[in-house]
């Protein structure tokens, strides 16, 4: 049977666009939809806004860091209005960046709406096209809890990038990454932030000593953490709005977010749901065998390079002729707080239920050689889970200063299966926070 594409994409952000772009590169005729801005969240309303808002929540220490060093004090101001305006156009810029790398590679493109009719038609805006193949990379959106009374008042990450002015007191609901980030963020900015927390402690998940490092952190940073207080409640008053007595102008609400799953049609077409996900097998295959999903909207492990790589592996297996398998072992990650975190691998806890008595962890926690200076108590954790039986690093754990750029060159070695002999036999860079990792006995 003929087809219009040899695949067609729903969804223009990060797995959609690498899979397209692969696809096309092998030769395939490739269609992608995509009804609001090229990039995804991660352009438009995540990674890259929020780290250029991380950027600039850091300058006021930095200008008191300096005075440690024989520097003057520094009076300034910030605007909020224009640093808002500056990151928006590099969101814009980064559109058109996307824009040109699908014209080049051949994709034809579709400002439009997608819904499957059958498992190789689709309803794009007002016309109908087929497809031999076809790839759902919708993504996912903030969850808001509807539960919560009051919750209307609220807002969600997305509109953080559009506030017209900067919330002097701001209460942030949830404990995930997303929540800690802003958190810190607006605490560096200037606001006064309270963070309500459901469990004792953020980032449920991590390597305890992670979560424990970045709430003492981030409290000694000023930021007040309400821990163990489920909400139900926000009440607008004449004061703001109130949450567990704590009264602020703005309420972020980053509770979780859901796949983007309305209206997709995935009735029609034979797709299957599990657990509010597109369910997909190992190989992004869906319960429709020439459709498949990628990204948040299956909610595997919702990061943007995962993404990028379960699309390219889709279009090597099924255009390429090379037959690949993500892996969602020893996944790097990071957390841009103050202070900032990231890991690899498995974390202490997760290493025990798993290897039993044969864990064994090295670990330091110290001030930096740069804090020695500034006056800041800030304490850096490095730490290694490792097998005793192998002697194999099981994880990599990092809080402090360039945490995400250092346990990107870790997280090679611990993919590669290093053992901890070979964490020793390699010398150290010093003076370093990164040598650390190769001194721990």
């Amino acid at each position: 049977m003929s087809y219009d594409y040899d695949l067609f994409v729903i969804g223009g952000g990060s797995g959609g666009i690498a899979t397209a772009r692969r696809a096309a590169g092998y030769g395939a005729k490739v269609g992608l939809a995509e009804f609001n801005d090229l990039g995804g969240t991660c352009v438009n309303r995540g990674c890259i806004p929020k780290k250029l808002m991380v950027y600039a929540s850091n300058f006021p220490e930095w200008f008191e860091d300096a005075q440690g060093y024989g520097w003057g004090p520094v009076h300034s101001t910030f605007d909020w209005h224009k640093m808002i305006t500056a990151v928006n156009n590099e969101v814009e810029r980064l559109n058109g960046v996307y824009q040109r790398m699908l014209d080049k590679a051949g994709v034809e493109q579709f400002r439009a709406y997608a819904k499957l009719v059958d498992p190789h038609t689709l309803e794009v805006g007002n016309r109908k096209v087929t497809a031999d193949k076809i790839l759902i990379a919708v993504g996912g959106h903030p969850y808001m809890p509807e539960e919560v009374s009051g919750i209307e008042h609220a807002i969600v990450s997305d509109d953080m990038f559009h506030l017209k002015e900067q919330p002097k007191r701001i209460i942030i609901l949830g404990g995930g990454y997303i929540g800690v980030e802003f958190a810190c963020i607006m605490n560096g900015l200037g606001s006064q932030v309270t963070q309500i927390i459901r469990h004792k402690e953020i980032l449920r998940g991590f390597d305890e000593e992670i979560r424990s490092g970045i709430q003492e952190g981030m409290q000694q940073h000023g930021i007040q953490v309400l821990s163990s207080r489920p909400v139900n409640k926000i009440e607008k008053t004449p004061e703001g709005l109130q949450v567990e007595g704590v009264t602020a102008d703005v309420v972020l609400a980053a509770v979780g977010r859901r796949p983007n799953l309305n209206n997709l049609g995935l009735e029609n077409a034979g797709v299957d749901i599990d657990r509010g996900a597109i369910a997909v097998d190992e190989y992004s295959r869906t319960t429709q065998e020439n459709i498949f999903a990628v990204g948040d909207c299956t909610n595997r492990l919702n990061l943007t390079p995962v993404a990028i790589n379960e699309g390219r592996a889709v279009a090597d297996t099924e255009f390429g002729g090379k037959e690949q398998v993500m892996s969602y072992q020893n996944v790097p990650t990071a957390v841009f707080s103050t202070p900032e975190a990231a890991t690899v691998g498995l974390p202490e806890a997760e290493a025990r239920e798993q290897y039993g008595e044969t864990i064994k962890v090295y670990r330091a926690r110290f001030k930096s050689t740069y804090h020695s200076l500034t006056g800041r108590d800030e304490r850096t954790i490095v730490k290694l889970v490792v097998d005793e039986d192998s002697d194999r690093v099981l994880g990599a754990h990092m809080v402090g200063e360039h945490a995400g750029e250092i346990v990107q060159g870790v997280a090679i070695a611990v993919k590669m299966g290093a053992t901890k002999a070979q964490f020793d036999a390699t010398l150290g860079i010093h003076p370093s926070t990164a040598e650390e990792f190769v001194t721990l006995r």
